[in-house]
């Protein structure tokens, strides 16, 4: 269904046998030349290939072969066969070919010896430092049984001290603790470094400019946000599901294919996965992709993309390769189980290495694209679903104002009570906090702004300092980001020295959301859910 023919197109298709290397020669000349000359995909299937072992180290093919097949695969194996391939063309003689082989078993034999040696050599070093630091601390069955241990691992050699030096004091103690300190500072460099660049953090910070023009709806905001964007910066482009010919389903890139054209806005399949990896493609080649999913429910389908070859590569690569692509999707509040999903701790446990953006409004979401095109890192924006059609003043300085990332905002100052949100909920906690007032009850409500980084001036836990409560709105399952959110408030940023009653949450139910405006009210937190809960906590 997928060859090309004279009446559609398609790919070219080729196959050959993997074994063969001339005509595997001469059909990749043939693909490129297709590929590039006539602008069409190329499959090239490759067949016929042998499996010289298991499918890994732990594993016998011998189990689930038959004797044809391996004897099968011992005469197609591609060595043997190029072998064969030189002594018919008559390029060199059995004796010579055998002579190479010889050369190249010992090649290897050295240069593995070799390999061994440089892999070890710090390792012993490591083991020696320790075996001694174990003498020193009275231990010297210790360090006799680790200086005998040929093999032993950095892992071993600092585990060993770790243990010994438990419990002991004195200037022995305070050399060993010294070089557990050095090998934990050498380990995080060389194992947990470069998660992030963290040159986000470093993008100037440029505040909105208003006027006095009406307010005008969210998604005009975006438009006109996006319209400067892709004039400032000509690497930029967009793609996704309806992105181009109508602008997107809420109007956000309205008009701006016919402006920028269709390369630069442009409409995809119902591929999620597919995005992704334009995405990671693009971005790494020097362009800026905004790769757009249509709703937050479906990054479910590109969430091993996401995780497995984003999030991870500058990681993985030591700072050697980066993908800055920006993730632009919509979610949270609708009123349908596929559209109004908020699966926030899934992407908070799986996403590490990218940044997580959740503005509660229009103008949030622009100010955090103009500052991560600013950046080089990759970044997931979760707009908020019913938020397009709501009023808002537009910046004047659009393209260039700029909304920091890790820096919570404090939406409403109070005294009774800290409650922490972000998203849509910024809207349903500001009504309660409305109504909470008119019952005597001051309540500080705080944005978070980003999930990923969070709070790094630790406006929450200083907020706890005034208040002594605190309460977690979120619209994720019981124990999704609301979890991740009280462990970075009272663990990370100490907040809970400053409590006077239990942390609590309130989150949506432990279920998809049902249909409908009722359904919305049941599965999600209501107003008078946040009402009623602060006034319970507040009794307490």
């Amino acid at each position: 269904g997928f060859r090309r023919t004279e009446e559609k197109p398609g790919f070219e298709l080729l196959v050959v046998n993997g074994w063969d290397y001339p005509l595997l020669v001469s059909t990749y000349e043939k693909a490129g030349r297709i590929a590039r000359e006539e602008h069409r995909p190329v499959l090239v299937h490759v067949k016929e290939m042998t499996q010289p072992q298991g499918h890994s180290t732990s594993g016998s093919h011998e189990r689930y072969k038959t004797p044809e097949r391996l004897a099968w695969e011992k005469e197609y194996d591609c060595l043997q066969q190029f072998r064969l391939l030189i002594l018919r063309s008559g390029f060199a003689s059995e004796e010579q070919l055998n002579v190479i082989d010889e050369e190249a078993r010992q090649w290897v034999k050295e240069e593995k010896n070799a390999a061994y040696a440089d892999f070890t050599s710090p390792l012993h070093a490591k083991r020696d430092q320790a075996a001694d630091l174990l003498d020193a601390l009275g231990d010297s069955t210790a360090a006799t049984a680790l200086r005998s241990t040929k093999d032993a691992f950095w892992r071993d050699s600092l585990s060993s001290v770790r243990q010994a030096v438990l419990g002991q004091s004195g200037e022995a103690a305070d050399r060993a603790n010294a070089w557990i300190a050095e090998q934990h500072a050498e380990g995080k460099e060389l194992y947990s470094s470069a998660l992030y660049s963290n040159n986000a953090l470093a993008v100037g910070i440029v505040p909105p400019v208003y006027d006095d023009s009406a307010p005008v709806d969210g998604r005009v905001i975006l438009r006109d946000n996006f319209r400067a964007l892709f004039s400032k910066h000509p690497e930029a482009l967009v793609f996704g599901e309806d992105s181009g010919a109508i602008g997107d389903v809420n109007q956000g890139l309205e008009g701006l294919q016919a402006e920028f054209g269709e390369v630069r806005i442009a409409d995809v399949g119902i591929r999620e996965a597919t995005i992704l990896g334009q995405g990671i493609g693009l971005a790494m080649r020097g362009l800026r992709p905004i790769a757009e999913i249509q709703y937050l429910d479906y990054l479910l389908y590109a969430l091993q993309i996401m995780s497995d070859d984003l999030a991870t590569l500058l990681y993985r690569t030591r700072g050697g390769q980066k993908a800055p692509v920006i993730v632009r999707t919509r979610g949270h509040r609708l009123e349908g189980i596929w559209h109004s999903g908020s699966p926030m701790g899934t992407l908070l446990h799986s996403l590490r290495g990218m940044h997580i953006c959740v503005p509660r409004n229009m103008v949030q979401a622009a100010g955090m694209y103009n500052l991560l095109l600013c950046a080089d890192e990759p970044a997931l924006v979760v707009e908020c679903l019913n938020g397009y059609r709501l009023k808002e003043n537009a910046p004047t300085n659009l393209g260039d104002f700029t909304v920091p990332l890790g820096q919570a905002e404090i939406l409403r100052s109070g005294t009774d009570l800290t409650l922490v949100t972000y998203g849509s909920t910024c809207r349903i906690a500001a009504e309660a906090c409305e109504r909470l007032s008119n019952l005597g009850i001051s309540v500080e409500l705080i944005d978070v702004q980003t999930l990923l980084p969070f709070d790094l001036h630790k406006t929450c836990s200083q907020s706890l300092q005034k208040t002594n409560r605190l309460l977690i709105v979120d619209e994720d399952v019981p124990g999704g980001a609301s979890a991740y959110l009280l462990q970075e408030i009272l663990e990370t940023q100490n907040g809970y020295k400053h409590l006077d009653a239990t942390p609590s949450t309130l989150t949506a139910k432990a279920h998809r959301p049902a249909y409908g405006s009722d359904g919305d009210y049941f599965s999600k937190p209501s107003v008078e859910d946040v009402v009623e809960k602060v006034m319970g906590m507040v009794r307490e």
